[in-house]
């Protein structure tokens, strides 16, 4: 192997990475999409109204079966810390969605991307990463962005929304860091593991509630499959290489184009606030200022 196989091999590793969560957060941005989508039927006479934990519910648990495929007879190993990341993600999954339905999904997703700050101090105390000045620096620069939204929804009467999405966020920070500890473990079973235990602890909830439509059902096997299932496998793929500081601030597509779908299906409902401008325009410019290239030296 020559000097060049062996400098260029690692970077063209970490470029799929990347690549991988670009397109993982692209799939995701469409949550507000689908959940818009589901409470059209409702609206529209078209199905029963559908309760936020049904949607987190059915969610996971058609993305459990579509990632089921990915999964091999030898791909099944335990460790510790599967425990601890497959509650995290149930509860995350419960927390983000019921913000996502209650309030505006501009600012539920923008929210749930406090994890930045605690990806960052997990990556380094926890797990012992180096610290990665440029993504620090970054996260600072969406955490004010992330203040102004909190400030104003407040006044807003946006409280309770603002403390649930603010807890999906931390919980998210303990899924990223739990699925990078992880790394030695097939990325498709840990995604299958975190899905099927999030079903299993939101089933005893849900179990009593109006059984969906076809229609509304088949909306909910996209919504969990393309939105949830996939995005997740690839993001478990590429942790194996990046660290989770990396992955929160690429991610910051996601909370950038989620309110963009979801206005295009409510946007009496979704129509961006000032605050949602200014926040997410923050959150831009640390995307910009992360990967902004820089002269490195020998």
């Amino acid at each position: 192997m020559t000097m060049k196989q062996i400098e260029t091999e690692p970077s063209v590793g970490l470029l799929k990475a990347r690549v991988l969560l670009i397109i993982a957060s692209i799939l995701w941005s469409t949550s507000g999409f689908f959940t818009r989508w589901l409470q059209t039927t409702f609206e529209n006479g078209t199905g029963p109204e559908i309760h936020p934990l049904q949607m987190a519910f059915f969610r996971v648990l058609f993305a459990s079966l579509g990632i089921g495929f990915f999964v091999r007879l030898k791909d099944f190993k335990f460790a510790k810390g599967m425990v601890f990341t497959s509650i995290s993600f149930a509860v995350m999954n419960a927390l983000f969605v019921t913000a996502l339905a209650m309030g505006s999904a501009a600012n539920a997703i923008l929210l749930q991307y406090t994890s930045l700050i605690w990806c960052v101090l997990f990556s380094v105390f926890l797990l012992k990463e180096k610290p990665d000045l440029r993504a620090i620096q970054a996260v600072f620069l969406a955490l004010i962005g992330i203040l102004i939204i909190v400030v104003c929804g407040w006044h807003a009467g946006e409280g309770m929304v603002i403390l649930i999405a603010l807890g999906s966020g931390l919980t998210y920070a303990f899924v990223l860091t739990g699925i990078r500890s992880l790394h030695d473990l097939s990325p498709a079973w840990i995604t299958f593991c975190n899905l099927l235990v999030a079903a299993l602890v939101l089933m005893p909830f849900v179990i009593t509630m109006p059984f969906p439509t076809m229609n509304q059902l088949l909306i909910l096997l996209m919504f969990g499959v393309f939105q949830l299932g996939l995005p997740y496998l690839m993001t478990a793929k590429s942790l194996k290489i990046i660290s989770p500081q990396e992955a929160g601030i690429l991610t910051l597509l996601e909370p950038l184009l989620n309110p963009v779908w979801a206005y295009l299906i409510a946007p009496e409902k979704d129509a961006p606030s000032i605050s949602t401008y200014m926040g997410g325009g923050l959150l831009l410019a640390a995307l910009i200022w992360r990967y902004y290239p820089t002269k490195n030296k020998a």
